[in-house]
């Protein structure tokens, strides 16, 4: 009778110590997945345009990793994809345009609804030629190619008016338009084309106003190639734009901490010369 009891309980002590284990083997693994759920890598998807945005994306990939976030780059190579992408929740932020741009493109499309998370760089606009040397030897009636959207349209005849090839109406600023031309003395002609094909005008033009951006992927050096650029005194800011509420987002909030870092700064001012300048 004895050793039946004995027998019992030595049964009962086992199942209790393998319940126990059981306890604490869930415990531990339901422990383990919080905790890799919150340690866990985030991703943000950034779209850019290839120079020297998604570049610079690319200096700050390691530097936002060591947040615990991982940057995904999409490459655009036009100025409206991106912005309807972000609308479209495609994209967490976009990184390629300037303010004025931003709110051109909003009153163009009302469904869209973004902001700035913040300013980054400026990449000045230049006059680049094939045809000629210095702004003086342009012709009479020479062809100038310039952006064909509204607000880089606009900054394109603000450039020429002050490299001193014509005079718009008083009182027009980044929205003047081929009609707020007040005087062309040497009754220069006009192309249209959209930003990122007017490099390819150059063989055909007599000069061209070119964003750096796309001056440099067509090996352009705007510090040294172009004929007369935009200053540091540029109001033309680069921005991460998101969607209106997503600025106050951590995972945004940390992104700009590091595309205003120290070794952001360096890295622009090391790579691209004057081409392209730090605004923070």
């Amino acid at each position: 009778m004895k050793k039946v009891l004995a027998l019992i309980a030595a049964l009962v002590v086992a199942t209790l110590a393998f319940a126990g284990c059981g306890g604490s083997q869930s415990s531990s693994s339901s422990s383990s997945s919080s905790a890799a759920q919150t340690s866990g890598t985030k991703t943000l998807k950034v779209g850019a345009t290839a120079v020297p945005h998604a570049e610079i994306l690319e200096a700050a990939k390691p530097l936002l990793e060591k947040e615990g976030i991982k940057l995904d780059i999409v490459e655009f190579n036009d100025y409206v994809q991106p912005n309807l992408a972000l609308n479209d929740k495609e994209l967490d932020a976009n990184f390629f345009q300037h303010d004025p741009y931003l709110q051109n493109f909003m009153e163009e499309h009302k469904e869209v609804k973004l902001v700035s998370a913040g300013g980054v760089h400026i990449e000045p606009m230049g006059i680049y030629s094939k045809k000629v040397k210095d702004l003086k030897d342009l012709k009479e009636g020479a062809t100038i190619s310039i952006p064909n959207d509204p607000t880089n349209g606009g900054r394109a005849l603000l450039l020429l008016q002050k490299a001193g090839l014509l005079k718009l109406k008083d009182g027009v600023n980044e929205k003047a338009t081929l009609q707020d031309i007040a005087e062309n003395p040497k009754n220069f002609k006009f192309q249209e084309v959209e930003a990122a094909q007017v490099p390819r005008t150059l063989d055909d033009v007599d000069a061209a106003i070119i964003n750096s951006n796309f001056a440099m992927q067509v090996q352009l050096d705007p510090t040294k190639d172009s004929l007369f650029i935009e200053d540091s005194t540029s109001p033309y800011v680069n921005i991460v734009a998101v969607r209106q509420g997503d600025e106050n987002r951590p995972e945004i909030q940390a992104l700009m901490k590091v595309l205003h870092s120290q070794e952001i700064k360096d890295f622009i001012s090391n790579k691209y010369k004057g081409a392209v300048v730090p605004a923070f």
